[in-house]
């Protein structure tokens, strides 16, 4: 099984939740448990960190799609940042971009969410 690990932290109540390893059909209930928890703590402002996610599959890509739309309609949001070219690409290709903002640094999303 491939190796996955998530870290999470908080900063000025915007949640960091940061990918490790390879996010697939196996390792997604982990992320799905994860955005299950924070929507049950209403905590709605989320930035992923993709900085150390080597892989992601259709299976991964599809935890954010099930969860954003209950995030949206309570005021907030999930932001994207900090993604391998491999990874991005794969987001690209399916048309992410058009639905979530994805930034260069989490410095950037979090930044994002306190401005606003």
């Amino acid at each position: 099984m491939a190796e996955f690990q998530i870290e999470k932290r908080e900063v000025s109540e915007v949640d960091i939740i940061s990918l490790h390893g390879f996010l697939d059909a196996h390792t997604a209930p982990q992320l799905e448990s994860v955005f299950t928890s924070l929507i049950d703590n209403s905590k709605y402002k989320i930035v992923i960190d993709f900085q150390n996610l080597k892989y992601i599959s259709s299976a991964g890509l599809g935890v954010f799609m099930a969860f954003i739309e209950t995030i949206r309609e309570n005021s907030g949001d999930i932001k994207l940042s900090a993604m391998q070219p491999n990874v991005f690409e794969i987001f690209d290709l399916l048309g992410f971009p058009m639905l979530y903002e994805i930034f260069d640094t989490t410095e950037e999303a979090i930044n994002k969410f306190i401005t606003n």
